[in-house]
């Protein structure tokens, strides 16, 4: 499933000596990859963020998981970004994600199952040295 972001299409930010920079191209972006690459790091920036930036909202295992699906129903225009996603979402939500065009999802896991994507909308973190920092992009998966 293709559908053009509904809440941002660029997402930037710095943490010591991290950049992320992020360019959406679906509503549904699903960040995949090996252990290790920097999926949760890149969590815990955007996460950071979310303190002074109210169109995100991120989620992730700490969160109490028989109360997401009534969360996300109750948010709109939010960039909801959800780290370990294999743990946290039910296929009930998995479907609800899927078909909400209210808010924009980044979804970080392994198991894209039920949320009616395709090749896509899947991408994995690609990081670069940028002189003193390490610079976080998402590049097409496969």
């Amino acid at each position: 499933m293709k559908s053009s972001p509904v809440v941002m299409n660029h997402f930037t930010t710095v943490h010591t000596s991290f950049l992320i920079d992020f360019t959406f191209t679906n509503n549904i972006t699903i960040l995949t990859g090996d252990s290790g690459t920097g999926k949760t790091a890149a969590f815990s920036f955007i996460k950071e963020r979310m303190a002074i930036d109210w169109d995100i909202l991120c989620l992730n295992y700490l969160d109490n998981q028989s109360c997401i699906k009534n969360l996300l129903s109750q948010v709109k225009s939010k960039l909801i970004v959800i780290d370990n996603a294999d743990i946290l979402l039910d296929d009930d939500t998995r479907k609800y994600i899927s078909l909400d065009d209210k808010n924009q999802y980044l979804i970080i896991g392994r198991n894209p199952r039920n949320l009616f994507t395709s090749k896509d909308n899947l991408f994995e973190l690609a990081s670069e040295k940028v002189g003193e920092q390490t610079k976080f992009t998402i590049k097409p998966y496969l």
